[in-house]
Parts: C-alpha cells; structure tokens; sequence
C-alpha cells in the first residue's frame, strides 16, 4: 500500500506541473493584448486632446463686417477666419454684416444669431457707425446696446464689444453724449472693448475705397491685425467659461 501511494503523488504532481505550464503560456498573449490595448486607448486619448472642437466666432455688425465694396473672400470675417487658423486656432467665423444696420436694426435679430446651432462661443459686437451717421438719440442708442449685451451675456456667450465715432461735423457735444458708451457699457456689463473697429485704416486714404467710408482689401488686413489680439483674449475666455 505504501509503494502504490509512492506511486500515485507523482502522477497527481505531473498533472499539476502540466495544468500551471498551460497557464502560464495563455497568460503572455493576454498580457501582450492588455499592454497594446492600453496603448491604444492612449493614442485616441491623444489625438483627442489635440484636436480641440472648432470655436464659433460670428461678426456681428454692419458694412464695416458684411464686405461691403470687397470680394467675398477679403471681407473682415474671411480674413479672421484665415489669420486665426493660420495661428493655430480652429475656428469658424460667421459673416452677420448686414450693411446700414443700426443698433436697433441689431437688437432685433440678435435671438435669432443667439438660438443658433451651435450656440457662438463668441461675438464680436459692431454697431454704431450708423446711429452716428443718421445722429440718432443716443439715449436710445445706449439703451438698445445695454440690452443687446444683456442678452448676450444671459446666453452665456462671451462678447468683445466695438466701438464707434461720431463724424466730425456733428460737433464736440454731439461726440461727447454718443462715443462714451461704449466704454460705459463695456465697464457695466464687464465685456472687453475694442475702441474703434476703423482704427488705423479711417484716415489712411490708401486703405479707403473711393466713397470715402469703408476700408478697401487692403483695410481689411490691417483691422484684422490690429483687432487679432484682443479676440484671441476673447477665445481663450470663451474656452475656459
């Protein structure tokens, strides 16, 4: 009986030795497959990280934005689009110039940019140009701006505000009740203001077409240029909202 028990334990052991070789040779190719999949996972993860969802950008104004005068192409918002993507932001940016339009003209179609899918992450707000052309109330002005932005921040949409200037023959006191709100209004609802959307270009003869008033190819270039700054700001700000 002793011989017989001898005889079995290795046979028991063999078994055993042959049942642990088995699984350990099916472990390598699920580790192995473990290991790729992780990688894997890493590499969506990445590219995902780099590859950031487009921001929408609508320009939101008058002539000065509608390309009045220039093709299509060399319009502000084309030109934006062009300068910002060439720095490395994904973002498209919408043409709503509508030429001749007042501040009122703009508080009365600002739901429909507002219910847009999908929602601005920023507009760039300018108005104004003709109120003071028409020299219209600039009490009423102001308070169809202050609503206008109002909504826009109720949206939870970031705004970079423009300003606009009165023309010259309007006189000093004229000037002195309508370009301050701007800068008021910006303070109030604490937006960024950009001062003059025609700065550098208004009274460069070179860089206006011929009536006079709007800026020509070569116009467009340098407001974009000059504004490129403070809407990257504004980006980075809807980005992080």
């Amino acid at each position: 009986m002793e011989q017989a028990k001898s005889i079995a334990m290795p046979r028991s052991n063999s078994r055993l030795r042959r049942a642990t070789d088995a699984l350990r040779r099916n472990a390598r190719p699920l580790r192995a497959h473990l290991i790729i999949g992780s990688l894997a996972g890493l590499t969506v993860s990445g590219a995902v990280a780099s590859n950031p969802v487009p921001r929408t950008i609508v320009a939101f104004g008058d002539s000065y934005f509608s390309g009045y005068g220039v093709q299509p192409g060399e319009s502000f918002p084309a030109k934006l689009q062009q300068a910002l993507r060439s720095r490395g932001q994904r973002a498209r940016v919408v043409n709503a110039g509508v030429p001749g339009e007042t501040i009122a003209d703009g508080l009365a179609r600002l739901d429909r940019t507002l219910s847009q899918n999908p929602k601005p992450d920023l507009i760039i707000l300018e108005l104004g140009a003709n109120d003071a052309e028409q020299r219209l109330d600039p009490a009423v002005s102001r308070a169809n701006l202050d609503l206008m932005l109002a909504r826009i921040r109720a949206a939870h949409v970031r705004v970079l505000l423009c300003g606009a200037e009165t023309p010259a023959e309007f006189g000093e006191a004229y000037r002195a009740s309508f370009e301050p709100m701007f800068s008021s209004l910006a303070a109030k609802h604490r937006v960024p203001l950009y001062p003059y959307i025609l700065d550098g270009v208004a009274r460069n003869a070179d860089l206006i077409q011929d009536d006079g008033e709007h800026p020509n190819a070569r116009g467009v270039d340098i407001m974009v240029d000059r504004m490129l700054p403070s809407v990257e700001r504004a980006i980075t700000q809807a980005t992080l909202r």
